[in-house]
C-alpha cells in the first residue's frame, strides 16, 4: 500500500502522523517507509521519517531526493537559490522505495496546491504517482473549510480520499474541535475518520493490511 500524505496547511502535524503510522506498520512486522519528496530548510522530518522505516531505514537522500536549504515554499526556495526543483529526482527515488517497500508513506510539504515550480504543485506530483491521498487536519476552529477546500481539490485531480486524519496539535478542546469529525464525516463520508489526540505516542494502523496483494485486517496481537 502506498499513500500521499498531505495536510490542509503547514505545521497541522503530517510528520508528527506519518511517523506514528510507519511506527504501527514496524509493529506489525510490516516493510514500510517514509518517502520526503522535498523538504526546505532542513532535513529534520526526512530524518525521523527514515528512523522510522522498517525493517531498515533508507539513505536520507533516498527519502529526501530534493532539498533546498532556504525555508520557504519550494517554489521560492527554487528561485532564491537559482536552481529548480528535479521532478524526475523525485519519481525515480520514489520508484526505486516502491520496490524496496511494501509500504510506502509520501509526505507533502506545506499544503495540497503548495507550488513546487509556476507550473507544477505538490498536487500535480501526488496525481503522477497515482496515490490515494490522506488529508492531516489541525482540529480547530476553521478546520472544517479547510478540509472542505482540499477534499474538493483532491477529487479535481481524480484522486481518491483514503481518508482525514483530525489532529490536536494541543490539549485545549472546544466546540468547533469536538464537533468537527461529525460535520465532516456528514458532508464528506470519508472512508476513514480518525483523531488522533494530542501527546498520543502509539496508534494502530487503521488500515487493511496487504498480503498477497489482497487486503486482509491486520495482526494486532503484534502490535
Amino acid at each position: 500500500m502506498k499513500l500521499f500524505i498531505t495536510g490542509t496547511s503547514t505545521e497541522v502535524g503530517k510528520t508528527y502522523v506519518t511517523r506514528l503510522l510507519l511506527q504501527a506498520l514496524g509493529k506489525l512486522g510490516l516493510s514500510a517507509a517514509g518517502f520526503k519528496p522535498i523538504a526546505c530548510g532542513e532535513r529534520t522530518d526526512a530524518e525521523e521519517l527514515a528512523a522510522c522505516s522498517f525493517p531498515a531505514p533508507p539513505s536520507i537522500d533516498l527519502v529526501n531526493p530534493v532539498f533546498f536549504k532556504n525555508p520557504a515554499a519550494p517554489m521560492a526556495a527554487s528561485m532564491i537559490e537559482a536552481t529548480q526543483a528535479d521532478i524526475p529526482a523525485i519519481k525515480n527515488a520514489y520508484g526505486r522505495m516502491a520496490e524496496q517497500y511494501e509500504y510506502v508513506l509520501v509526505e507533502g510539504i506545506g499544503g495540497w496546491e503548495v507550488p513546487i515550480s509556476a507550473d507544477y504543485a505538490m498536487s500535480d506530483l501526488a496525481a503522477d504517482l497515482n496515490l490515494p491521498v490522506l488529508v492531516v487536519v489541525d482540529n480547530r476552529l476553521g478546520a472544517i473549510n479547510h478540509t472542505i477546500l482540499t477534499a474538493n481539490a483532491i477529487k479535481a485531480m481524480g484522486l481518491k480520499i483514503a481518508g482525514i486524519i483530525l489532529n490536536h496539535v494541543s490539549d485545549e478542546r472546544d466546540a468547533a474541535s469536538i464537533s468537527n469529525r461529525a460535520v465532516l464525516e456528514e458532508l464528506l463520508n470519508p472512508p476513514l475518520m480518525l483523531d488522533i489526540l494530542h501527546g498520543t505516542t502509539e496508534i494502530s494502523w487503521p488500515f487493511p493490511c496487504q498480503q498477497d496483494n489482497q487486503p486482509q485486517p491486520c495482526d494486532k496481537e503484534k502490535a
